[in-house]
């Protein structure tokens, strides 16, 4: 199996980006001498095309971007062939999906079937999300309470476990491939291990992925250990100073999951045993992250039955399921703005991209009611940034959130207690009204549940004791 070389240089610059060589930026300029974006290197300069130039370029983009051009070309070896090669050689033991699991089959890009196990799923959280969108979590978690899961047993949301650290590979440049195998493999590794203080076998909870980012970089790990022996040996090391060898070997994961392949595969119980609100008059959009089907884009999940097959499936399958509008838009295809490295160096370009080629575009375009997306990195970025449109009078404003928190509210979740409205800076007041519930009441009831909070009479989702690997 053949793979594409990558720069995993510190930063991935050039030298004439460091500062020696021709066209090196000057010590102490950003992007005001016109070399390129600060942190990006020299080699980013302006292209001087004419606008007719610009738009013919773009409608080539469009036009290959909105078919599975992709497919036609040349494939790539399916990793999982070989990870069952190295297996039955004793390399490593495969965590697998099994019918404990109670999987489902989807197609991915190239026709290839992958298994999404439904239940036994041990939550493997996201940063940001936590930390910025908690509706976002908490809306999946709730609906496995709805569905009558039981903590412990059908699903696990434990506190043993870190952030994957692509946020630092991507936003910084100076993570490096060991260092992101080892988070990769001790992770997974707890993963197949933790049912055992609950009384399970190894392997009973399968992990699932909140993060967009995560994922993406999980799959291109596990594809760089599947094909370097010596990043294997590498890490073996690494891990068993962890304790994290079963055996003396590395344990992968069969399949890569995300959180909203569950919600796709679970998409029409949702709507068939949960929905109580009709949403057949919500003007949707679809935002799906760039980690999710560019990256290692032979994973993601396409169905013939949304749209034609011809883009990834997860979140305008689920809004179709509970009957919303899904309205395009020209530019779905390009990023949300967040890109990571500029998020740090170059915050204005994120902010004026994700106005003006997102959020500008959903409103004037679609009309839309609300922006669905699927990763913490966009919600963020879309969510928290519409305010800076106001002091350049850009006042393009709609509701962002991911497409678990839209179904939440559809199904009768509280949009404060459970999907957590209130930590949205976009406004998602209108939406929620639109939808015939009342945002006064659901703010007069939270706030009486706080007054419940302090007085120490705290209603939990997920019991306590089970986060910290003890039994309830």
């Amino acid at each position: 199996m053949t793979s594409k070389k990558k720069d995993h240089t510190p930063g991935g610059h050039n030298a004439s980006a460091e500062g020696t060589g021709p066209g090196a930026m000057k010590p102490g300029f950003h992007n005001t001498d016109g070399q390129g974006v600060a942190g990006h290197g020299a080699f980013f300069q302006q292209t001087q095309l004419s606008r007719d130039e610009a738009v013919q370029a773009t409608d080539w983009v469009r036009k290959h971007v909105a078919r599975r051009t992709v497919d036609l070309g040349d494939r790539m070896d399916d990793v999982r062939e070989h990870m069952y090669e190295l297996e039955k050689e004793g390399h490593i033991i495969i965590h697998r999906v099994e019918d404990q699991h109670d999987p489902k089959m989807v197609k991915t890009l190239f026709g290839w079937d992958k298994k999404i196990p439904t239940r036994q799923l041990w939550h493997h959280k996201s940063c940001g999300q936590c930390g910025n969108i908690p509706g976002y979590p908490t809306s999946l978690l709730w609906f496995m309470n709805e569905f009558g899961f039981v903590p412990g047993k059908d699903y696990l949301d434990e506190t043993d476990q870190t952030s994957c650290t692509a946020w630092n590979y991507h936003g910084s440049g100076i993570g490096n491939v060991e260092s992101l195998a080892a988070v990769f493999l001790r992770n997974f590794h707890q993963a197949y291990v933790s049912g055992k203080p609950h009384g399970h076998g190894p392997g009973h909870f399968y992990p699932l992925v909140h993060c967009g980012t995560s994922f993406g970089n999980y799959k291109e790990i596990r594809k760089y250990l599947v094909e370097s022996p010596q990043l294997r040996e590498k890490v073996t090391k690494i891990l068993d100073k962890l304790g994290r060898l079963v055996d003396g070997k590395l344990v992968i994961p069969e399949e890569i999951i995300h959180y909203s392949e569950w919600v796709h595969v679970m998409r029409h119980r949702i709507a068939s045993e949960l929905q109580k609100i009709d949403v057949s008059h919500i003007r949707t959009t679809a935002h799906v992250a760039c980690h999710y089907y560019k990256m290692i884009h032979e994973d993601a999940v396409y169905d013939a039955d949304v749209l034609g097959g011809n883009r990834t499936a997860i979140i305008t399958s689920m809004a179709q399921a509970l009957g919303a509008q899904v309205i395009d838009y020209s530019t779905w295809y390009d990023c949300c703005g967040f890109g990571f490295r500029h998020i740090i160096s170059e915050r204005e370009f994120t902010r004026s991209f994700t106005m003006n080629r997102k959020i500008r575009v959903a409103r004037e375009e679609a009309n839309a009611d609300v922006m669905l997306a699927n990763d913490t990195g966009c919600v963020t970025t879309m969510d928290k940034n519409q305010w800076i449109g106001k002091a350049h009078d850009q006042d393009f404003q709609i509701p962002i959130m991911a497409e678990v928190q839209f179904a939440a509210l559809a199904c009768g979740a509280d949009p404060l207690k459970i999907v957590q409205l209130q930590w949205h800076a976009s406004p998602c007041e209108d939406l929620v009204e639109k939808m015939g519930i009342s945002w006064s009441e659901a703010k007069k009831n939270f706030q009486a549940y706080l007054k419940e909070v302090e007085q120490g009479n705290i209603e939990y989702l997920y019991k306590p004791e089970l986060a910290y690997g003890g039994n309830a």
